[in-house]
């Protein structure tokens, strides 16, 4: 049984920092990211990571987040500094990522979620 649960969101000024941490346990897969969406907006992958420590970022968060996993404490987290207006959103933590081809296309889906954690910049 796989639970991620996130922490660590709040409000915040422009500029200022926060940390994200997710803990995942039940779970040793290769992938996991950090999501975030706004009321209106897609869902946006923010960062993720893999197993060999590969990570990828989205550009408007470029040179700003940093994701990080201590696998010997299964935490995930994403360290947010100089933060903006546009980064509010419910953050979100996801994991087990796998590519699905259809007629309609193909897309990353991803199996476990956490719950969320709100992030607001004023």
């Amino acid at each position: 049984h796989v639970q991620l649960v996130e922490s660590g969101g709040g409000s915040v000024q422009a500029g200022g920092s926060l940390r994200l941490s997710c803990v995942a346990s039940g779970y040793s897969g290769n992938y996991m990211g950090w999501f975030r969406q706004d009321s209106g907006k897609e869902r946006e992958e923010v960062a993720s990571i893999l197993s060999d420590g590969t990570t990828t970022y989205a550009d408007s968060v470029k040179g700003r987040f940093t994701i990080s996993q201590d696998n010997d404490k299964n935490v995930l987290s994403l360290q947010m500094n100089d933060l903006k207006v546009e980064d509010t959103a419910m953050y979100y933590c996801a994991a087990e990522r796998s590519f699905v081809v259809g007629r309609w296309g193909s897309k990353y889906e991803y199996r476990y979620w956490g719950q969320g954690t709100q992030v607001t910049v004023s």
